[in-house]
């Protein structure tokens, strides 16, 4: 087969066969596919589409790329993907919550795409954490911690690996085939028995709509259960980044002050609890999502989940006293200054992907394949929507490496705040459930 006549078939708008669509994949696994054409095929893909048919096949055949994992547990194998948002760390509370509840949660995550922060990127910010486990130090782990944050290692769904990488720096994130191939090849290489999706939908993710995000939504939904998976998916609002901070280690600040109960912002809590008790009943623990959602939140006010996550962060190489010294363990930005609010008015709307962009742009990101990550730097004390401001209230704090980062960075904050007379009503945080 030859990968340029497949891209021509995408291009012209037919589908290819599920073997060449296997061929491909396995040629991007093999390095029969070179840089080029990857690309090629991920705009194509993008313009064009694959079908209903061509997604389900692309998603097979980037998950048996490589090894397919099966397990011997007392639990479900449960896992949650969230498609990207600005101060999504839900992953991070949500993991350890779902192993205090009894499940068993192989959570294989990304790094940072286009606008939005990566679990791993967050993750690596603590010093030591090791994010690439080998298949029998993953089982080790999860048959004595029941959770693991990794990367999708060489012999995890390879042909993702090398595609997810391409489609960042290529301008071609945004496509449902590719988001659903990319996502499911990786979850169900995982060897899960059941999957709750977090679809984001505003400003601040790849669907900046809610019939883009219920499109997505249900490719997902379709085609992970016509694998054998038990899924669902919340479509959820990302209209106003959903943590307070923006960046890797402010981020992970955030996460323990929620698992220590130092401070706990109510919207980031209610997704992980929504999305942790429908997880909890797709795999059967509880009876029902109400059920589930009880025990996740007892799994947070206990400290049980904190106490979970400390044991993940210790057994991946990071500090054994993280949960009791965190504060101590993060790094800190050298420059940090105040956003200073310029004038009167209601916060009506925040464009979430400026203010990913901005911290991309400070270092937190990566503009380029292979870019190194500045994990103290992003965007603190965010103002939400419906906030009273009056001039030199703070808008936000910038954590940047010099001072003309952190100057650039206060203008791209503020062109992502519009203010007006008068306060929005509070977007539901919930919008709608598919399953």
């Amino acid at each position: 087969m030859d990968a340029r006549a497949i891209i021509a078939k995408i291009r012209d708008g037919i589908t290819p066969t599920g073997d060449e669509i296997t061929w491909f994949a396995n040629g991007l696994s093999n390095g029969a596919v070179s840089d080029a054409q990857a690309g090629a095929f991920a705009m194509a893909v993008l313009l064009k589409g694959l079908g209903e048919h061509g997604r389900v096949a692309l998603t097979q055949a980037m998950r048996d790329s490589g090894h397919v994992l099966a397990w011997d547990l007392p639990g479900p194998i449960i896992d949650k993907h969230s498609t990207g948002g600005i101060g999504d760390c839900v992953s991070l509370l949500l993991a350890p919550a779902l192993a205090a509840c009894g499940a068993y949660v192989p959570m294989i995550s990304g790094r940072g795409l286009g606008h939005t922060g990566g679990t791993l990127d967050k993750l690596e910010s603590i010093p030591g954490f090791r994010t690439g486990l080998k298949e029998d130090q993953l089982r080790h782990q999860l048959k004595d911690i029941r959770c693991a944050i990794v990367s999708s290692s060489a012999e995890i769904a390879p042909a993702d690996r090398r595609l997810y990488a391409i489609r960042d720096v290529t301008g071609t994130v945004e496509s449902i085939d590719l988001i659903t191939a990319s996502i499911l090849s990786k979850k169900l290489a995982a060897g899960l028995e059941a999957l709750v999706l977090d679809v984001k939908c505003g400003s601040g993710a790849f669907m900046k709509n809610s019939a883009d995000a219920e499109a997505l939504a249900r490719a997902l939904v379709s085609t992970a259960q016509s694998a054998g998976c038990m899924t669902s998916a919340l479509i959820t609002d990302m209209s106003q980044p959903l943590a307070s901070a923006a960046g890797n280690a402010l981020e992970v600040i955030e996460v323990m002050e929620t698992l220590t109960g130092t401070s706990v912002n109510p919207n980031l809590w209610n997704i992980t609890v929504a999305l942790g008790g429908e997880a909890l009943a797709l795999g059967g623990l509880v009876a029902d999502a109400a059920d589930g959602e009880g025990r996740m939140t007892q799994a947070l006010e206990s400290g049980a989940a904190a106490e979970w996550f400390g044991r993940m962060i210790s057994a991946q190489g990071g500090p054994a006293d993280f949960v009791e010294r965190w504060p101590d363990r993060l790094p800190a930005a050298p420059v940090i200054v105040e956003v200073l609010c310029p004038d009167r008015g209601f916060v009506t709307a925040i464009d979430g992907e400026t203010l990913g962009l901005t911290v991309v742009s400070l270092g937190g990101g990566r503009q380029r394949e292979g870019d190194r990550i500045n994990p103290a730097v992003g965007l603190s004390d965010l103002a939400g929507l419906g906030d009273d401001l009056h001039p030199g209230d703070i808008v936000a704090r910038v954590h940047a490496p010099t001072e003309a980062a952190a100057k650039r960075a206060i203008a791209s904050v503020l062109s992502a705040y519009h203010l007006g007379e008068t306060a929005p009503p509070p977007p539901p945080l919930i919008l709608k459930r598919i399953a």
